[in-house]
């Protein structure tokens, strides 16, 4: 039974990752991060350019530029204006972190990460899983 609640409240959080990363300016890849504590959401986040930069994520290669933050730091940055704290808190994002963001999830002590899709390296998945955090991937 509280399994069931569970996913069903994971799968409600994953669908409002999915709807924020709409709002990404990125055309190769949308993401969308919702961070949840105590049956809270304390902050958000999507890909996207610094405050203040143009819009637009990729260059003229279609690469990515090197200066876009990741859904996941927006949100932690985001909070870190706040005052709430993320410690024991749940992450939603629709990519699984890259290797530099599950840094940073496990120093913020986030202690569950749910996603929907991997990302194309799976070494921050990895790192994650040795540092003790919870991982579960759901599809939508």
């Amino acid at each position: 039974m509280k399994k069931e609640k569970q996913l069903r409240y994971d799968t409600a959080y994953l669908n409002m990752a999915k709807e924020w990363s709409k709002l990404s300016h990125c055309t190769r890849k949308k993401v969308g991060a919702i961070l949840v504590k105590d049956q809270v959401i304390i902050s958000d986040g999507y890909n996207g350019t610094p405050t203040g930069f143009d819009n637009c994520c990729e260059d003229e290669d279609g690469n990515t530029n090197w200066y876009v933050l990741h859904a996941e730091a927006n949100a932690l940055m985001k909070l870190s204006k706040s005052t709430n704290s993320s410690k024991g808190a749940t992450l939603y994002i629709t990519l699984s972190p890259c290797k530099e963001c599950s840094k940073l999830i496990h120093q913020a002590g986030i202690k569950r990460v749910v996603y929907t899709k991997g990302y194309k390296d799976d070494s921050g998945i990895q790192f994650l899983k040795n540092a003790g955090i919870e991982l579960e991937k759901i599809d939508l």
